[in-house]
């Protein structure tokens, strides 16, 4: 089948485009040319309408009136002059064209005089650095030309250097970090202090270009930034580092200003983060931008070594599961953070090998902060206790596949005081605050490509992410919203961005099971429990009464066991735990049941009852399982014997004698008597 051809506008429609934007540009620049003249005494008559208005509005009111009889007598004496008309209006063209006429300055071919200095100065000190005797035609050599050395220079308005081509021979060893650290620190000095300059090294076509970077912006404010899950903001670069950019609110404008983003999560290669940097430099800034973008999709725990409250805003929000400023409350939080870890790590292989998916608790993001873990590593040397840091290990070395992010901060003098899972682990490092370059080649591991600066604002710093290039950058403004000296407008935004508060697990509150007053809840009437305590076998002697101690703790309900019908039970009320039954072996009646009364009121006790008869114990009680002694049995007589007491506490009512207890026959079985603890002697 035979390919039919695309349509002519749609297989050529570029180049015609490009012939017809051609075509329209060349006949923009005839017509202009052509017409150059009429533009400029156009120009020129705008230019004499302009100053005429001027100057009539420059003119008193008084005199006016005269200037209107002089303009309207040359008028009237020019249009009576034979060929007036004709010559005043050649004379206004030609006012108007040079009226009219371009102004513009041209371009002077080189630089001036103290420009001229500025750049002999720098090739005069480039001399020793880019010279040898060996050479039979140097390009630096003291009093020769530097034009052939700085083929390309700018200057500021106020004279200094702004941007230099510099060429230099082949043998100049551009490899070496240290030559070239020497080169740019020289021309750092000799272009002006106090800015930051960028160094770009061309080796194939051996030549150094600098620049000088503007200053990175200082008012964008923690906010939501559009990024993806796993994704964090650490701060804002130079678009000549970065090719991405996010748009932020700066005020109640909007721009687009390129990040520098942080990847974590399982596929990250540099799943932990260290930050180093001098006393307000910003390093507890970065921590808390970095806790408010975790929180919208993971859970946070905070150690705060510093102990400076920072962090309370985020106690017992949503997400925060700890924020620990102590030792104890440190070392506990890393401890499970650890255990976590591992429970995560277990739960995923389990699944992994069951052919599942991981749960999704293992899925959720971890974040662990910990600000100045040195602060308790001198506390734990001092108490003889485990350094917090080693707890971080596990979480160092096996967060990645459980979700577990840790961050570390802690000042830059600090960095030989951290363990070394910490300086092992952690591939991505940022340095904040002014450094030298030697302290930002040991913590990143690589120098940067600008300069560093004496005087920086807090979050100016810079970073580096795995093996990547140096970064610099400046931190979003994330105060603490406590903190009365922070602008106001940079605490509503934090605030804003901070999670509803919730009450803490550990701050609930039980309801208390008595009542308000302090005294217990009666016991159910129909109780009936399992005894709990092994009962004591004692002998019976006939004759005896059968005592029912009521003493605390107090008894469970007793139970008169005969050959006959099956008994009434006797309910005894009392406070505390419910001891063991007493069984009496009996022949005869079913006695009835005794009541009685103790510490609670029981729903059918009398509230005019007698004081019931109290039996005193034996002289030589029995032991018991409890070591203390137990009321000696009574015997059992024909008659109705002594009532059976209850013990009453001091200071209440005594409820209703109990009924008699009848027995006719001695008992052949020991009775099971409660072990009742020591009481003391009753008046």
């Amino acid at each position: 089948m035979a390919r039919r051809p695309l349509p002519r506008i749609l297989s050529n429609g570029g180049a015609q485009l490009a012939r017809s934007r051609e075509l329209a540009r060349t006949a923009a620049d005839s017509a202009t040319d052509v017409l150059h003249p009429l533009i400029t005494i156009a120009r020129g008559l705008r230019r004499l309408a302009g100053a005429g208005r001027r100057r009539w509005a420059q003119t008193p009111k008084e005199r006016r009136g005269a200037l209107l009889f002089l303009v309207a007598s040359v008028v009237l004496v020019v249009a009576l002059v034979p060929y007036g008309p004709l010559l005043a209006a050649i004379t206004l063209m030609a006012a108007a064209a040079w009226q009219g006429r371009d102004r513009t300055p041209a371009a002077p071919d080189g630089p001036d005089e103290s420009q001229t200095q500025r750049l002999k100065s720098l090739y005069e000190a480039l001399v020793p650095y880019f010279s040898t005797a060996e050479d039979p035609e140097p390009l630096y050599a003291h009093g020769g030309a530097w034009d052939k050395a700085f083929p390309t220079y700018a200057f500021d308005g106020a004279g200094r250097v702004s941007q230099l081509v510099v060429r230099y021979p082949a043998y100049f060893t551009d490899g070496e970090a240290e030559s070239r650290a020497r080169i740019e620190h020289l021309l750092a000095a000799k272009s002006g202090r106090g800015r930051e300059y960028h160094f770009t090294w061309d080796e194939e076509g051996n030549q150094l270009t600098l620049g000088v970077l503007p200053p990175l912006p200082v008012d964008i404010t923690a906010q939501r930034f559009v990024t993806a899950p796993g994704e964090t903001v650490l701060g804002f670069t130079d678009s000549a580092q970065v090719r991405r950019t996010l748009p932020v609110g700066s005020g109640e404008r909007q721009r687009d200003v390129p990040p520098v983003v942080w990847r974590t999560g399982l596929r990250s290669t540099e799943p932990h983060l260290l930050v180093l940097g001098q006393p307000g430099s910003g390093t507890s800034t970065l921590l808390r931008s970095i806790a408010l973008q975790a929180l919208q999709h993971g859970d946070v725990v905070i150690v705060d070594g510093g102990g400076t409250g920072e962090y309370a805003c985020l106690t017992g929000r949503d997400g925060v599961l700890a924020v620990e400023c102590g030792l104890a409350g440190a070392t506990a939080s890393l401890e499970w953070a650890a255990t976590e870890t591992e429970r995560r790590l277990i739960a995923a292989n389990r699944a992994h090998q069951a052919g599942h998916p991981p749960p999704e608790d293992t899925r959720r993001p971890l974040w662990v902060l910990v600000d100045r873990p040195t602060a308790f590593t001198h506390l734990a040397a001092a108490d003889d206790r485990k350094d917090p840091q080693t707890l971080l290990q596990v979480p160092l070395r096996h967060g990645r596949p459980a979700n577990v992010t840790v961050v570390v901060a802690d000042q830059l003098d600090a960095l030989d005081a951290l363990a070394e899972p910490v300086r092992q682990h952690t591939r991505a490092r940022m340095v904040l605050g002014p450094a030298t370059a030697d302290q930002l080649q040991t913590a990143l591991g690589a120098p940067p490509r600008s300069t560093p600066v004496d005087q920086a604002p807090p979050g100016r710093g810079y970073a580096r992410l795995g093996s990547g290039p140096v970064h610099r950058l400046q931190v979003p403004a994330t105060p603490n919203p406590f903190d009365d000296a922070a602008p106001e407008a940079h605490r509503e935004a934090v605030l804003a961005l901070l999670p509803p508060r919730t009450t803490p697990a550990d701050g609930e509150t039980v309801p208390e099971p008595d009542g308000a007053d302090g005294t217990p809840e009666p016991l159910p009437a129909d109780l009936d429990e399992k005894p709990v305590a092994a009962p004591v076998e004692t002998a019976q002697r006939k004759g005896d009464p059968v005592a029912v101690p009521a003493k605390e703790p107090a008894p469970a309900p007793v139970r008169l066991m005969t050959k006959g019908p099956a008994p009434t039970p006797v309910q005894v009320l009392a406070k505390g735990p419910l001891p063991t039954a007493v069984q009496v072996m009996t022949k005869g009646a079913v006695p009835a049941a005794l009541p009685a009364r103790t510490g609670a009121a029981t729903s059918d006790a009398a509230p005019d009852a007698t004081p019931a008869e109290a039996t005193p114990a034996s002289p030589d009680p029995a032991p018991t399982d409890a070591g203390r002694p137990t009321p000696a049995p009574a015997p059992a007589q024909d008659a109705p014997s002594a009532p059976v007491p209850a013990h009453a506490p001091s200071g209440e009512e005594p409820g209703p004698a109990p009924a008699p207890v009848a027995a006719r026959e001695p008992l052949t079985n020991p009775v099971p008597a409660l072990a009742q603890p020591e009481q003391p002697d009753r008046p």
